[in-house]
């Protein structure tokens, strides 16, 4: 079996010693949770989930609970404040459509069904696929495994709405293509779920073993090239190598660090009767726990400092977890930032949150991370937009950094605490510590207070994104008035999606999101994204509106989707923003100084007579007295809706508003 793997090791977790004399903590007392959101209207409850993920959505309500007497001194022997126990917030759970059951065995199982079994033990309930003659033995078998199989129009596709789909639930889904072609269009989508750190299986169709090596149609060797972007990948040989693979590749793709694992499938190994004995142990190992020095470090780091803040990325989400945040960031009275396209972690609406860190961030978000004197970065890969170009942390900023598995890079300062650990397990464990023995300083919790209040007033400031709307008098619609229009009219467990391009910035500045999971953007930057990702998240939540967001570019990429949406029944709402132009890359030519610019300048196209023609509503909006109307009539309608809003090219960017652009290029 051909086999590569790129996971690199994380951190080893420190070893901390306990200090002399600490007790260990008292575990907090069992808090009720809220039932889980029941399925969309219409569809049956799955009973067969796997235990893979844990669902979180409980609104923990403990806030009449008193904190038991504390027993540890964390920052100082000044005048003491019992920590107490905060009021929770809603933490939203996904739930999902449950493909049906699958049908019983008939005949010897093929190699095909093992594989369409094994992803289903895993927790597949979707696979998105342009079909091809090199995998229609495991095609056949996905529907007989209860795998519901959903047809696109581009492998590109396919893979997007894999990666959306296990970004937004947890739950890993497949995508697939065949041999060289299918696989190549595949990987915008892998590379996307490995810069999420998303669970997914891509399997492609290899040719035939006996063609191999032969320039065969369509053969390139899969794993070593489109392969390279997986977390995992591997090709079998024989039938006695799928089942090895299998766990394998599930062990990779739910285990640490999850993300996309690939697998090559022969053409003629697929209808190949699997052996009798064949067995794929797919267990990963449970979360990986903290240390109790390790929380205690964390906990002294962030209760010490007087500006101390947490930047919390994907992790928190993944984990659903975002309640025993909050908990946390109120029991110590320290703010939030979130990475890059994360900005749902937790209510905007919170006075602990102070923003979306990244491209697009209100510039309140990098003054404050640069000011910060501790930090604790949690469930975030520090990428470079969220790090603003590697400078966050600063320099003089003491950091913990709580992950699977802790960055360890070239150039990055080591954390002065590192703890190798899931984000969930940490955070409760913290609290209980917390609740259960701690004593702050009280002078420094006043000081954190105080700067908490100036803090997201000073975010409230720079975040908002329509202010000079009402002098605004086109051409084309404002940009910032669509955002603050859509969260005026939306309610708060609608999904948003949004597609690459400065056309974004008014939304991750401008939107407050006021639940966990209601955010789709991928950290790759990949154009085409909006669309497929709205469509699996309608799929999904089939009771909730779904909004993407893209612009004229992005929309040109996967707009044929639109049809499997139709063919789908997912009822999704496309906010097209159109300047004929690739925005972004233009900006950059701009900034050059080069002059004209190459490339960029696009043609006029009628997407939302595209949208009639793929069975959608098409209207186009030239004016802002007409968006609100033109978003209430598409919530009411049952089908999707395409909306072209027509954006005159001055406006560059959320930090390049029209006013300061000057008239239309």
């Amino acid at each position: 079996m051909t086999e590569r793997s790129i996971e690199a090791p994380g951190d080893p977790a420190p070893d901390f010693a306990d200090e002399p004399g600490l007790e260990a903590p008292a575990a907090a007392p069992e808090e009720p949770a809220q039932d889980d959101i029941p399925p969309p209207t219409g569809e049956p409850a799955a009973t067969d989930e796997p235990a893979a993920t844990e669902d979180v959505a409980s609104t923990e309500d403990v806030a009449s609970t008193e904190a038991p007497a504390a027993t540890e001194d964390l920052a100082s022997n000044d005048e003491p404040v019992e920590v107490q126990e905060p009021a929770a917030t809603d933490e939203l759970a996904p739930t999902e459509e449950p493909a049906t059951d699958a049908a019983a065995d008939v005949g010897p199982r093929t190699v095909g069904r093992l594989i369409a079994d094994a992803l289903r033990s895993a927790g597949v309930r979707y696979a998105f696929t342009v079909p091809g003659e090199s995998f229609l033995g495991l095609l056949d078998a996905l529907g007989d495994a209860g795998i519901r199989v959903v047809a696109t129009r581009h492998e590109g596709a396919a893979a997007f709405m894999a990666e959306a789909h296990g970004q937004l639930t947890g739950r890993p889904a497949a995508c697939l293509g065949t041999r060289a072609v299918g696989s190549a269009n595949l990987a915008i989508g892998i590379h996307t779920a490995r810069q999420d750190s998303t669970p997914m299986f891509a399997l492609v169709g290899q040719v035939a073993r006996a063609h191999r090596g032969r320039e065969a149609f369509q053969e390139i060797d899969q794993v070593a090239t489109i392969g390279g972007l997986a977390k995992w990948a591997a090709e079998p040989a024989s039938a006695e190598d799928v089942a090895p693979a299998m766990a394998e590749a599930i062990r990779q793709a739910l285990g640490g660090r999850p993300g996309p694992v690939f697998l090559s499938l022969a053409e003629d190994l697929l209808d190949e009767p699997a052996p009798s004995d064949a067995r794929v142990e797919g267990a990963r190992p449970g979360p990986t726990r903290p240390a109790e020095g390790e929380i205690r470090a964390v906990i002294e780091l962030l209760a010490s400092a007087e500006r101390p803040v947490i930047l919390a990325g994907g992790g928190v989400l993944r984990a659903r977890t975002s309640t025993e945040l909050l908990r946390f960031a109120d029991l110590l009275q320290v703010p939030v930032i979130a990475a890059w396209r994360r900005a749902d972690l937790i209510s905007n609406d919170h006075p602990l949150y102070l923003g979306m860190a990244g491209l697009g961030a209100a510039p309140s978000v990098r003054e404050r991370l640069a000011d910060a004197d501790a930090m604790l970065v949690l469930g975030c890969r520090l990428s470079q937009p969220t790090s603003y170009d590697d400078a966050i942390p600063a320099e003089t900023t003491r950091w913990a950094h709580v992950d699977l598995e802790p960055v360890r890079a070239a150039g990055l300062r080591p954390a002065d605490v590192a703890v190798a650990a899931d984000a969930r397990a940490f955070l409760r464990a913290a609290n209980e510590r917390l609740l259960g023995k701690a004593v702050l300083d009280a002078e420094l919790v006043r000081r954190r207070q105080a700067n908490n209040v100036d803090d997201r007033a000073a975010w409230e400031t720079s975040s908002v994104v329509d202010a000079d709307a009402d002098a605004w008098t086109g051409p084309g619609v404002h940009p910032g008035r669509v955002i603050t229009t859509l969260r005026r009219v939306l309610p708060d467990d609608a999904i948003l999606t949004t597609d690459a391009g400065n056309f974004a910035g008014w939304a991750g500045r401008g939107f407050r999101f006021r639940k966990p999971g209601t955010f789709l953007g991928p950290t790759s930057g990949s154009m085409g994204y909006g669309i497929p990702a709205a469509i699996a998240a309608s799929l999904v939540h089939r009771d909730r509106p779904v909004v993407a967001l893209v612009g004229d570019g992005g929309m040109a990429m996967t707009m044929a989707e639109l049809e499997t949406a139709n063919r789908e029944h997912a009822r999704i709402i496309v906010l097209v923003f159109d300047n004929e132009r690739f925005g972004t890359i233009r900006m950059w030519q701009d900034d050059r100084g080069t002059g004209e610019g190459v490339a960029t300048e696009l043609g006029a196209v009628d997407f939302a007579a595209i949208g009639r023609a793929m069975g959608a509503r098409g209207v186009r909006v030239e004016r802002d007295a007409d968006v609100e109307p033109a978003i209430r009539q598409a919530l009411v309608e049952e089908r999707s809706t395409v909306i072209q809003l027509a954006l005159d090219r001055a406006w560059v960017s959320v930090d390049r508003p029209a006013a300061q652009t000057g008239t239309t290029s």
